[in-house]
């Protein structure tokens, strides 16, 4: 027996021609809409490679060389000949670029962290020194004996001394 709707009638051709009606989808396409924003004469380049960070940083690294050394050449040449020049050029400092290391240190103060959970610290333990983050923590330090106290700030690199 053959499966359900398999038996599909066929229309039958009179030879009228009947215009296909597209459906929605079909109408709503932007499948053949012209598309202005894009150039007709774009090539694509095939001559271009993609690069992996490793190389764009080592491309950055050395074009900041290349710089320090130009500068540093103007100032050498600077001091052979011109006093004024020297000057302008001493008051120019070096830019620190995002991948060196030679920025300026950080005008924020430093943050300090609990020394018994690591989260951040706004409190200090006035007996011990120890920095504690919150009241559950200072009931523990208080119960702390001292040479516990000081093995924590000893792990801070604080030189304990405890009153």
């Amino acid at each position: 027996m053959p499966p359900k709707g398999s038996g599909k009638k066929k229309a039958i051709n009179d030879g009228t021609a009947t215009p296909q009606i597209p459906s929605l989808a079909e109408q709503f396409s932007y499948l053949h809409a012209p598309r202005p924003f894009k150039n007709p004469n774009y090539t694509k380049n095939v001559n271009r490679r993609a690069k992996n960070l490793k190389n764009v940083l080592t491309q950055e690294r050395e074009r900041e060389r290349v710089e320090r050394e130009r500068r540093r050449q103007e100032r050498e040449e600077a001091m052979e000949v011109d006093e004024e020049r020297r000057e302008e050029l001493n008051t120019e400092d070096d830019m620190p670029f995002y991948t060196s290391i030679e920025a300026p240190p950080s005008v924020l103060p430093p943050r300090r962290y609990c020394d018994i959970t690591g989260l951040e610290a706004p409190y200090t333990e006035p007996i011990t020194g120890l920095r504690y983050h919150d009241k559950s923590v200072y009931e523990l330090i208080k119960s702390l004996s001292s040479s516990a106290a000081k093995d924590y700030l000893a792990a801070r690199g604080v030189n304990p001394i405890l009153k």
